[in-house]
């Protein structure tokens, strides 16, 4: 990926990202990559609190990656930016408080989560997709694990 321009309702900007925007790219891509972000949770698998604790982490992964690649990794940042506040955050506020209230106690409402994360999750898959061409790495979005 050599540029982009990315229009949102709140930033209209061209993209043309350097080396070290690539370096933040595969840092949060296999970060990404390896969560329950971008792989499937079957009903008969995991949990709905430690799912949800996973896809809130991506907020401190990448502000460090950020705070570490410094202020020349300005294009990664405005993509992250973006992606955090608007797929991210929607999810995990709504579904921090309802934890709080207990409604991972109540089957219907794990339900409901599961459901639910499959938007952010197939938005993030494309996300990271983004993330490996950046990086200049094979996409590895669609590998999944064999069955035993």
């Amino acid at each position: 990926m050599v540029s982009l321009k990315i229009s949102t309702p709140y930033l209209e900007a061209e993209w043309t990202p350097q080396e070290v925007d690539r370096e933040a790219a595969w840092e949060l891509y296999i970060e990404l990559l390896t969560r329950i972000t971008t792989q499937p949770l079957p009903q008969e698998q995991g949990d709905e609190k430690t799912a949800l604790d996973s896809v809130y982490a991506i907020f401190g992964l990448t502000r460090a990656t950020i705070k570490r690649h410094g202020r020349a990794c300005q294009e990664f940042t405005k993509l992250a930016i973006v992606v955090l506040n608007q797929i991210v955050r929607p999810f995990t506020a709504k579904w921090h408080r309802l934890s709080l209230q207990g409604a991972f106690g109540d089957a219907t409402r794990c339900a409901e989560f599961r459901a639910e994360l499959e938007d952010p999750q197939t938005k993030l898959r494309e996300y990271t997709r983004m993330l490996a061409d950046l990086a200049g790495v094979e996409d590895l979005t669609k590998l999944e694990a064999a069955d035993p």
